[in-house]
């Protein structure tokens, strides 16, 4: 299974998916440890919220993204491309992995004031 996380400086989940450029990429197997994580560093024109989709993608074949927070835009976008979204208050990357292949729940999401923004732009004008 393989799972990205939107990481800032590749230390911190990131909040506003959408427009995260940095993404930590863990090809998880069952009964494996947990695997180091391959950094991607996303061109503009590859962050999703830019992304037209007319072709390949970093990000192609995650089933799972977790995120600190994100769009209707970015999570619809995302349900299209077969990854659900899953947004979590935990801010070290390793954690969040462990207690999603653990199957356990995430801590509840920060606060973040521009989701507000993002959602009434979403409404108004996503493509997604």
């Amino acid at each position: 299974m393989k799972i990205a996380i939107a990481a800032k400086d590749f230390a911190t989940v990131s909040s506003h998916a959408g427009q995260a450029r940095q993404w930590l990429l863990y090809d998880c197997r069952p009964g494996a440890p947990l695997p180091a994580g391959e950094r991607i560093e996303l061109a503009k024109e590859q962050v999703i919220h830019h992304f037209d989709d007319n072709g390949p993608h970093p990000l192609d074949g995650v089933e799972v993204v977790i995120a600190a927070s994100a769009g209707d835009g970015f999570i619809r976008h995302m349900a299209k491309r077969g990854a659900q979204v899953l947004l979590t208050g935990e801010t070290d990357p390793a954690a969040a992995l462990a207690r999603v292949l653990a199957g356990e729940v995430l801590p509840d999401t920060r606060f973040d004031p521009t989701l507000i923004l993002c959602k009434l732009k979403d409404l108004l004008t996503s493509r997604h």
